[in-house]
């Protein structure tokens, strides 16, 4: 059995390696109680024998000793490798590596679990010479002592990336031991250019990606065949190399886009089901996509659309708009239709966030939509108007709408409401032409002066007339703004 003397340092001298010592720095008992489960850990061994065991006593009702029984204490110690894996696992690294100190025991017990995270940034090495040779024991020790497969492996590194073959050699042994989930992070000056042997992660299934730069992809690539999710945030990378890479995934389910500046390339995701794009300039445009099911659209300056990118989309059910892309999905040639000139059943929920509705064109987009999806059962809409002195419009009228009944809305959310006039008429119709309205959620803005327009909100919704054959007065909330 290993015991620790808390009182003689020369126990800790195998902790005295810098990659330990990153994470643990100087070791003494008074640290430790800073370390809650480190510290239970170590009282729960202590409390055994020499032999391992405690020895409990059970008493007579007065008082007499009548039974003795050995009890094992050390339970943590002999449950099944698999469960101490998965127990730490939910740890991050640094307390991970902080059980060394338990006993010989747990010493290399971090060296096998499947599941690693690991942060660097430059106030966590401020006791070393420099970040950079921290960095580099940190990742020595880990590619060193690691043994077995490494099934997820998180990483975010708050300096600079280019240049550093050390992260070659770790993306070379990821690409050694299956990893499945990777998460790339990098903050600073400059981005880290991936290495090849990044393409050689067959195992992958869910791949998230943060300031990086893809340039080109091998001719040797194989694709990654089990790659169900792709996250690219702030990622350099070109058109051609993006067309290349998500066809050689076939199974690919989930696309998020946020902040890669790419020159409208066409790409074909036979099993993509949510697809989430963010950015200023360019669009991709999905050429084969019949399984997708959610789409969230937010541009940052208007784009000229046909007026059928949605059409394809035969399966979509979520779809989320600001007010940038909106008119790019509805718009033709500038000018907005009634209603789309094809027919999408599927759609049940829509978002539509930062709307202006001083803005016409925002308002027949708007409207372009309701008309379009009869069978929408969710509506939301977050609105940015600043001014709430804005008249009537005209094609907000019930009149405009005579021909038209949304038959399946639920639930209806107006988010940052000012009580401008349009906003109140746009409540006004989807209360008199929602007969199965359940719900309709009013949250004023948060910012400006408008409380005394958005307190009379209630006691003028009492007045419009409801399509609806239930009462539905309880349903209808006007949050306060937090």
């Amino acid at each position: 059995m290993s015991h620790i003397n808390w009182d003689r340092e020369s126990n800790f001298q195998h902790l005295n390696d810098p990659f330990t010592f990153f994470f643990l720095g100087k070791v003494n008992r008074s640290r430790l109680v800073q370390w809650p489960l480190l510290y239970h850990l170590y009282h729960h061994k202590q409390l055994r024998s020499r032999r391992g065991f405690l020895t409990e006593s059970l008493m007579s009702p007065n008082g007499k000793e009548i039974a003795c029984q050995s009890v094992a204490l050390d339970v943590l110690s002999s449950l099944p490798e698999n469960v101490i894996h998965d127990i730490l696992k939910f740890l991050p690294l640094r307390d991970v590596v902080r059980t060394n100190i338990l006993s010989t025991k747990w010493r290399y017990k971090w060296c096998r679990i499947p599941q690693l995270e690991l942060h660097i940034a430059p106030w966590l090495v401020e006791d070393l010479r420099s970040s950079s040779i921290q960095f580099n024991n940190i990742l020595y020790h880990l590619l060193t002592f690691h043994a077995g497969p490494i099934s997820k492996f998180i990483f975010s590194l708050y300096t600079n990336g280019r240049g550093r073959p050390e992260l070659d050699k770790l993306v070379y042994f990821l690409s050694r031991n299956g990893v499945q989930h990777l998460d790339f992070t990098f903050c600073g000056c400059s981005q880290y250019k991936m290495h090849s042997s990044f393409f050689t992660c067959s195992q992958l299934r869910y791949l998230s990606l943060s300031g990086c730069e893809i340039q080109i992809v091998p001719p040797a690539f194989k694709g990654f065949h089990k790659l169900i999710s792709l996250k690219l945030s702030e990622v350099t990378i070109s058109s051609i190399v993006l067309e290349s890479l998500i066809p050689n995934c076939p199974l690919l389910e989930q696309l998020v886009c946020d902040g890669v500046a790419i020159d409208d390339p066409e790409i074909s995701a036979p099993m993509l089901r949510s697809f989430e794009y963010i950015e200023d300039e360019g669009f991709i445009c999905l050429k084969s996509a019949p399984y997708l099911a959610k789409l969230s659209l937010t541009h940052m300056k208007y784009h000229v659309g046909t007026g059928s990118f949605l059409e394809s989309f035969s399966a979509l059910e979520h779809l989320k708009l600001n007010r940038f892309s909106l008119k790019f999905a509805v718009a033709v040639a500038k000018k907005v239709p009634a209603r789309l000139p094809f027919n999408l059943k599927c759609v049940k929920h829509l978002c539509l966030d930062s709307i202006l509705l001083k803005r016409l064109d925002n308002v027949l987009c708007v409207l372009c939509l309701l008309r379009s999806f009869l069978h929408l059962q969710c509506f939301e809409i977050q609105v940015i108007d600043g001014d709430d002195e804005i008249p009537e419009l005209e094609c907000l009228n019930l009149e405009a709408f005579s021909d038209v009944t949304f038959n399946h809305l639920r639930e209806v959310k107006l988010i940052q409401t000012i009580g401008s006039e349009p906003e109140l008429q746009l409540i006004k119709l989807l209360l008199a032409k929602s007969p199965m309205l359940e719900r309709m959620l009013i949250q004023p803005s948060k910012t400006g002066g408008h409380a005394s327009r958005t307190i009379t909100i209630p006691i003028v919704l009492n007045s419009f007339r409801r399509a609806s054959p239930e009462p539905i007065e309880a349903q209808i909330q006007c949050l306060e703004a937090q």
